[in-house]
């Protein structure tokens, strides 16, 4: 088993991706979104950073590595384990490769590429359920009952960082420092995995990341 980077702009899917992976392979979906989302509902003093995430700029690489540094080392990560938003920044990058590198693992990066356009309609359709997280999109993903969750009836949410001045502001912020990321992995040797996910159902997506993951594995095996 081995750690997966699911790497991608705001509203290529990666979160419906983690999830089917996880799901798939039993190890922990880590989403530093979540996290933070999670530590700011609970009260914890991080009124500067709720302040960033709600205007589409970028955490700072020292509170983001150390959370994600907090939760690899659990119990649950040792067999593997898919990031989804993390790393953002070619700093956060390098962090995780010295990280993996000094115990021995080495991640597989899975960039799903979508149409900007694309992005824009997805991301302004998002409703979130505030209770158990469940996403849908007014158009793609509708809930059954119009504006509440199917799981458990609760009124679904426009997540603040999905209107659409802060859409174009995260999209822009990804142009800007994360997308030189995948460059970082490309000239550093590491290995990156191309998906199409602008027209494909997330399921079709699914199959096209396995099956590249086992093709790169056999790869692997005849060198």
């Amino acid at each position: 088993m081995k750690p997966i980077v699911l790497f991608g702009s705001p509203g290529s899917g990666k979160g419906t991706q983690a999830k089917m992976l996880t799901e798939c392979l039993g190890i922990p979906h880590i989403s530093t979104g979540d996290m933070l989302r999670d530590r700011i509902r609970h009260g914890e003093h991080l009124e500067k950073v709720e302040a960033t995430m709600h205007s589409g700029a970028l955490v700072s690489d020292d509170v983001v590595n150390a959370m994600v540094r907090e939760r690899l080392s659990l119990a649950d990560a040792a067999r593997g384990f898919v990031l989804d938003g993390y790393p953002r920044t070619q700093p956060q990058a390098e962090h995780l490769c010295a990280w993996l590198d000094g115990r021995g693992k080495r991640e597989v990066v899975i960039h799903l590429a979508v149409d900007y356009n694309i992005i824009i309609a997805r991301l302004t359709g998002r409703r979130q359920c505030p209770h158990c997280g469940t996403l849908y999109n007014v158009a793609s993903h509708p809930p059954r009952v119009d504006g509440l969750c199917d799981l458990d009836g609760e009124k679904l949410v426009i997540r603040e960082d999905d209107s659409e001045p802060v859409i174009r502001e995260r999209l822009d912020a990804y142009e800007r420092q994360t997308r030189p990321v995948l460059e970082y992995y490309r000239t550093a040797g590491r290995r990156v995995i191309e998906v199409d996910a602008s027209d494909h159902p997330p399921e079709m997506v699914f199959q096209e990341i396995r099956q590249a993951m086992e093709a790169d594995d056999r790869s692997k095996d005849r060198r």
